[in-house]
C-alpha cells in the first residue's frame, strides 16, 4: 500500500539526492583548474595542485554521501554531515566564485541534522535495535520441537490453528521479528496516516514487545516507539524525531500491551500457544475464550475461528484507548479481524489485518488500523548463530489463504 504520503517523501529525497550529486559533480571544475586539465572561466580564483586535491576530497565526500543518501545506507546523515563541513572549507577558499554552494551545504546540514534525530545513537531507532539485540543475547537454547502431545491441553480450534500454521514438528517460536507497513488513524473522522514500522517480540518466562514506528503526519514524519519489558510498558511519540508529543506510561499501559502480546502471539505466533501462560474455555466449535496472564495482569480474549478452525478474528473487553495527549486511558472493546493468512516459509502468521476500536455512539465501531505483514523471522537468537534454521525466511511463500 503505497500512498501520497510516501510517494511525495520518496520524491522529495530522491530530489535531495539530485541536488547533493549535481553538488558534487560540480567540485569537479575546481579539480579540473587546479590540475590543468582544463580551463574554467566561471572560476577567477588561481586554485593549485594542493586546492585541486582538496576540491577532489570536496567531490568525493558529497558523491559518497549522495549515494548513501540513494540508498538509504545506515549511517548516511554522518557522511551528509562530514561532505558538508569538507565542501565548506573548500568553497570558503573560493569564496567570490564558489558562494553559492553554500545554500546546498546547509540543506545537507539540515538533512544530516534531521538524520542524527531520527538514527543517531539517541534515537528511536537506536534503542529499538539496541534493546532487540539485548533481548536476543538473552535467549535459552531450543528446547526440542513442538509435537502433538504439547497441544493436548489446547481447545481443538486452537490446537487446528497451531497445526495449520506449521507449529508441529518444529522448533518452538522464542521470539519473531517482522517488518509491517499500513496506515493508522486516531478517530473515524480523522485522516489516514501512513506508516512503516519493525517489530520484534521474545516469549518465554520474561516476554519482550518492542514496536518502532515512523508515520507521517499533515506530511510530518513521527516516530513511535511501544516498548514492553520487564512486566513494564510505554509508549514515546516525536515530532521529526525531535519533539515529543506523548510519553505515556503506567498500569493502564500494561494492561492495554499486555492484551497487545496476547494477538501477537495468536495471530503472528501461534506456535507459541502450546506453551503459552494461558487458559482456555472452548464456547463453541467457532469460538474460545483466552485467558494470558503477564506480570501482574491477567486479560482475556474471545478467538473466533472459521469453519477450518483459521483465526478470522481476536477480541478483548481488556484493551484501554488512549486520549489523543497520551495521558488517559478508557476501556473499549477491541478486536482484530484477519482479512488474509499466508506462508513465511513453513509457518503461516495473519499477514493482513485491521484494528478495530469499537467505541461508544457517535464513533461507533471504526477500524482505526490497517496493516500488512512484509516479512517475519522466527527464532531470530538461534539463526544469528546458524544459518541453516529450517523456519526462518526473509520473505512470504506464495501460498494463500485469504478469508
Amino acid at each position: 500500500m503505497v500512498t501520497a504520503s510516501m510517494r511525495a517523501q520518496t520524491a522529495a529525497r530522491w530530489v535531495l539526492v539530485s541536488i547533493v550529486t549535481v553538488h558534487g559533480l560540480i567540485h569537479l571544475m575546481g579539480v579540473a583548474k587546479g590540475f590543468g586539465w582544463a580551463q574554467v572561466g566561471r572560476l577567477t580564483e588561481p586554485i593549485g595542485v594542493a586546492g585541486a586535491t582538496a576540491w577532489l576530497l570536496a567531490a568525493a565526500a558529497v558523491l559518497v554521501a549522495a549515494g548513501m543518501l540513494a540508498t538509504r545506507a545506515r549511517g548516511w546523515w554522518l557522511a551528509a554531515a562530514v561532505a558538508a563541513t569538507v565542501s565548506q572549507v573548500v568553497i570558503l577558499s573560493s569564496w567570490t566564485d564558489a558562494k553559492a554552494g553554500t545554500a546546498v551545504n546547509l540543506i545537507m546540514l539540515l538533512s544530516a541534522g534531521y538524520g542524527y534525530a531520527a538514527y543517531g545513537p539517541g534515537s528511536f531507532d537506536a534503542e529499538y535495535r539496541r534493546r532487540m539485540r539485548a533481548a536476543q543475547a538473552g535467549q535459552p537454547p531450543d528446547a526440542g520441537v513442538v509435537t502433538e502431545s504439547d497441544l493436548w491441553r489446547l481447545p481443538g480450534p486452537v490446537a487446528d490453528w497451531v497445526r495449520r500454521c506449521g507449529g508441529v514438528g518444529r522448533a518452538p517460536v522464542a521470539d519473531f521479528r517482522a517488518a509491517i507497513h499500513g496506515r493508522i488513524r486516531s478517530g473515524p473522522d480523522k485522516p489516514w496516516m501512513p506508516f512503516t514500522g519493525e517489530q520484534f517480540n521474545r516469549y518465554g518466562p520474561d516476554p519482550v514487545r518492542l514496536f518502532h514506528i515512523r508515520a507521517s503526519m499533515s506530511g510530518l514524519p513521527v516516530d513511535v516507539l511501544h516498548v514492553l519489558a520487564g512486566g513494564s510498558a510505554t509508549m514515546r511519540v516525536k515530532v521529526c524525531s525531535l519533539l515529543p508529543i506523548i510519553d505515556a506510561a503506567g498500569p493502564e499501559m500494561d494492561r492495554g500491551e499486555t492484551v497487545t502480546l496476547f494477538n501477537d502471539l495468536c495471530v503472528l505466533a501461534p506456535a507459541a500457544l502450546a506453551g503459552a501462560p494461558a487458559t482456555w474455555q472452548l464456547l463453541d466449535e467457532h469460538h474460545v475464550r483466552g485467558t494470558f496472564t503477564h506480570a501482574r495482569h491477567t486479560v482475556s480474549a474471545v478467538l473466533v475461528f472459521d469453519d477450518d478452525h483459521d483465526l478470522v478474528d481476536f477480541v478483548s473487553d481488556d484493551r484501554l484507548r488512549a486520549t489523543p495527549d497520551g495521558r488517559g486511558f478508557t476501556r473499549q472493546r477491541w478486536s482484530t479481524p484477519i482479512r488474509a493468512r499466508r506462508g513465511f516459509g513453513p509457518r503461516t502468521a495473519g499477514a493482513d489485518g485491521e484494528g478495530h476500536w469499537h467505541a461508544p455512539e457517535p464513533e461507533g465501531e471504526f477500524a482505526y488500523l490497517e496493516y500488512h505483514l512484509d516479512r517475519i523471522t522466527y527464532n531470530t537468537a538461534s539463526a544469528t548463530s546458524s544459518a541453516s534454521r529450517p523456519d526462518v525466511s526473509a520473505r512470504p511463500a506464495l501460498r494463500e489463504r485469504s478469508t
